[in-house]
């Protein structure tokens, strides 16, 4: 059978703004004051972070924000060098999971500092239940990235 079309490679770039809603826009407001906002559940006391609109274990709307910890362990991480569409930040990164004291779930961002460039640092100085704090960007704008990463906590 003969293919009677070409094949051709593109990179399509859709560039868009979308409305974060009172919730979001709570947490980003939150972080651009160095804080880390988490949303507490009336019924089954659960405190979520990033702050959400209801909880996903009972359905109760969720309205309360209380500040959390800047502090917590590593669950689980993975290590990327190579760079892909919507990286965070140039490669080589490490991705995290994070458990913030005081709070009943996993929070995703990013894991850095010194000695932790390559690898087999990473191997040797992450492990899960390792302890990290947040490293602030100097200017806060109100995104996810005005938290820089989490280092680890000697």
């Amino acid at each position: 059978m003969q293919k009677d079309y070409n094949t051709l490679e593109n990179i399509i770039r859709l560039p868009h703004k979308y409305a974060a809603g009172p919730t979001f826009t709570s947490f980003y407001e939150g972080l651009r004051a160095g804080k880390i906002l988490g949303s507490t559940c009336p019924n089954c006391k659960k405190v979520l972070v990033p702050a959400r609109s209801f909880c996903p274990q009972c359905h109760a709307n969720l309205d309360e924000f209380v500040e959390v910890a800047h502090q917590g362990e590593v669950v689980s991480w993975a290590y990327s060098d190579k760079e892909f569409f919507g990286s965070p930040v140039e490669p080589p990164f490490i991705t995290a999971l994070i458990r913030l004291d005081g709070t009943d779930c996993d929070f995703l961002h990013l894991l850095g500092g010194k000695g932790l460039s390559n690898l087999e640092d990473v191997q040797a100085k992450v492990k899960k239940g390792t302890r990290v704090k947040a490293v602030w960007n100097e200017d806060k704008i109100g995104r996810m990235l005005d938290i820089k990463y989490f280092e680890p906590v000697s």
